[in-house]
Order: structure tokens, then sequence, then C-alpha cells
């Protein structure tokens, strides 16, 4: 599968109820399989995540019923092309970002 570099994603900013490690693990790797899917960080402790997927081809609505036992609330969207996500994925922006 080829994608352009300017194909749209979107990101979802979330809040979800915190604890439960092992569904929330199991989420998001449910999530990860998906090839709509591009990235994928559901944090336990905090109850805070994000997804970046292919709106075009996965609907907001399925990613919310994936993590409907989560109680996830969107709090946050962005709009990102595909140049945008692996810009931001680079390590040398972490560091520069902390600095």
């Amino acid at each position: 599968m080829v994608v352009g570099s300017d194909k749209r994603l979107t990101r979802l900013e979330l809040e979800f109820d915190k604890g439960n490690w092992e569904l929330t693990t199991a989420k998001q790797y449910e999530l990860l399989t998906k090839a709509e899917v591009w990235r994928a960080f559901l944090n336990s402790y905090t109850g805070k995540g994000f997804v970046v997927f292919d709106e075009e081809a996965l609907s907001r609505e399925k990613i919310l019923e994936t993590l409907k036992e989560l109680n996830a609330k969107v709090v946050a969207e962005k709009k990102l092309t595909v140049s945008e996500l692996i810009e931001s994925s680079y390590s040398w922006n972490n560091v520069l970002e902390r600095s």
C-alpha cells in the first residue's frame, strides 16, 4: 500500500477511566491491529491517550466503540498529514522541545 505524504489523518486526544492497565493495554493493542490506525497510545495511570487514524477509512465512532469499556471521551482533535506525523516522530524533535 502506497500513501501520499499529503494524506490527511485525524488525531484524537482522549481521557478515560484510570487504573485498569490490563484492559487499557488490550484496547491499545486492539486499535493497533487495525490498518487504518497509524498511532495509538493509552496511559492507564493518567487516563489520557491519543489515536491517530485515517478517518476516511475508519470512523471515529468505531474508535470510540472500541474504547467504550474505558468510558473514553474526546477532549481535543487535530488534523495532520502523514508528513507531519512522521516528522513529529523523529526523536530529535522530542529532545529539542525539552531543551
